[in-house]
């Protein structure tokens, strides 16, 4: 189980470059958090308390807009969210629910700090890549908005699931 979790690692752009004893390291202390179809990983406005890797599963990341829960994007095996937790620190930006029974690896600021004070490049190379993640996404949603300000007509956005 552990290689197959190292593997499914090093195949995301958050952990590209980082070495197979990093990532057991990291996953050592990491829980497996299991949430069932309909529930949530966490709700906009939450406390952050880290990221997660999602192992197995789909999920919905939606954003609260008047009486609405918006879709931002839809994830599978393979993808993380909450990565913004282990950098700014504010609050959750967005919520993510279990469209299917999940499970994710969750990696927390003090996992991090751990591999901070065993070793500090694979730690800045981890951030880095976190960053340049986030960095994609902001480059997206800067994108759709120029073009929205300029009077593009855009796709509407989906209404999440009434379960929401």
């Amino acid at each position: 189980m552990l290689a197959a979790r190292i593997e499914l690692m090093q195949q995301m752009p958050v952990f590209g470059a980082i070495g197979a004893e990093t990532l057991e390291f990291l996953l050592e202390p990491a829980p497996v958090v299991q949430r069932a179809r309909g529930s949530y990983f966490f709700h906009e406005g939450d406390p952050p308390s880290g990221m997660y890797v999602l192992e197995a599963g789909r999920v919905t990341v939606s954003k609260g807009w008047r009486e609405h829960r918006m879709v931002l994007r839809r994830l599978e095996q393979g993808d993380c969210f909450g990565e913004m937790a282990l950098l700014d620190l504010f609050p959750r930006s967005a919520s993510v629910r279990a469209d299917e029974d999940c499970s994710a690896i969750e990696i927390s600021s003090a996992n991090l700090m751990r591999l901070f004070e065993r070793d500090v490049e694979q730690f800045a190379l981890i951030q880095m890549n976190i960053a340049r993640e986030m960095s994609r996404r902001l480059r997206v949603t800067g994108d759709l908005l120029f073009r929205a300000r300029m009077g593009e007509a855009l796709e509407a956005p989906e209404i999440a699931a009434p379960h929401d």
